[in-house]
């Protein structure tokens, strides 16, 4: 007999089995339409048109969510609310450009009675639908399936299923566009000025890295109670460790003083270069504040020494400084 208080977990899971299962569906749903849907979209986008997104309900909701996806990747996009569109709205519409509804009945009477007025505009109109063969459907340019057999909700009622299908697939067209226009991170980070996501995509390694007193950089030949101390003076969790050439030769960490000295209490007294990590981890100069986050993530690490063209050591990123640039 299952255990009472696991029953709600059980049932969660079978929402996500429910859920998982419908964005299955869909996305094998798709094929020469969705490929006509993104050459629309384009086409639109080229002639400076703009994508007009309209939908009902939780529909609408999505419709919301997937015109913000889109404007936040360079693809202008408004909302048309269905209602407001019948008195005054419908002049934010213009010829050129593109229309996406939404409805998983393809029935919806708002979107219905707007459709007369929005086939008034050279607009192409993309609907995506549970119900293909619908009234929407049949007065849509491209139809993009969005049929689920099942939805989460136990009574088979409320749109859950059927909206998280519908809003993959939104994603699913927004991604492919963004693609298609060759869309980089430096133009995300236009519309995206503030935040921390915004930080990471336009600041670089060399924005963010210690240098001059609170750089520690040391010589092979000191010994280890010297480069304590020159941890100390630049309040710092680590020095780099310069060789002849210039070029970094290694790390040495608060860390690493920690498991060397459990072994050895003379450890103060070693030359760093005999202790010290040869092959540390580190990052280009120019590279972006988002890259250097990921690899401290990856290396579960503390400290990013930074290197010039050349490899030589001209700062240090301290995972606690993350948190004073807002990366974090």
């Amino acid at each position: 007999m299952i255990n009472r208080k696991l029953r709600p977990l059980l049932r969660a899971r079978k929402v996500f089995d429910i859920e998982i299962a419908a964005l299955r569906r869909v996305r094998d749903q798709q094929g020469k339409p969705f490929l006509k849907a993104v050459e629309l979209i384009l086409d639109c986008l080229r002639r400076r048109g703009k994508i007009v997104v309209s939908g009902i309900g939780k529909s609408g909701l999505i419709g919301q969510k997937i015109s913000s996806t889109l404007t936040s990747t360079g693809a202008t996009s408004i909302v048309l609310n269905a209602t407001d569109a019948l008195h005054g709205d419908l002049g934010m519409i213009n010829d050129g450009d593109l229309i996406i509804l939404l409805s998983n009945s393809g029935e919806s009477e708002e979107l219905l009675r707007i459709l007369p007025m929005l086939k008034r505009f050279d607009a192409k109109i993309i609907s995506l639908l549970g119900r293909a063969h619908s009234t929407l459907g049949r007065h849509s340019d491209v139809i993009l399936g969005a049929h689920v057999t099942q939805e989460a909700c136990p009574h088979n009622l409320a749109p859950t299923a059927s909206t998280t299908a519908m809003l993959a697939l939104g994603d699913a067209l927004a991604m492919v566009v963004l693609e298609a226009r060759g869309f980089r991170r430096e133009d995300f980070a236009k519309f995206h000025p503030g935040g921390s996501l915004g930080q990471a995509l336009l600041m670089r390694a060399e924005d963010l890295m210690r240098t001059g007193a609170r750089f520690a950089l040391v010589t092979p030949d000191i010994t280890v109670q010297e480069a304590l101390r020159a941890m100390s003076k630049a309040r710092s969790g680590c020095v780099a460790v310069r060789g002849g050439n210039g070029k970094l030769a290694g790390i040495f960490t608060h860390g690493d003083f920690a498991r060397h000295y459990a072994a050895n209490h003379e450890i103060g007294r070693i030359q760093i270069k005999a202790v010290m990590t040869r092959k540390p981890v580190t990052i280009r100069r120019e590279a972006l504040a988002a890259e250097a986050l990921q690899v401290l993530q990856k290396h579960l690490i503390d400290d990013l020494v930074v290197l010039d063209e050349k490899k030589r050591p001209v700062g240090l990123i301290d995972s606690q400084d993350l948190t004073r640039f807002r990366l974090v």
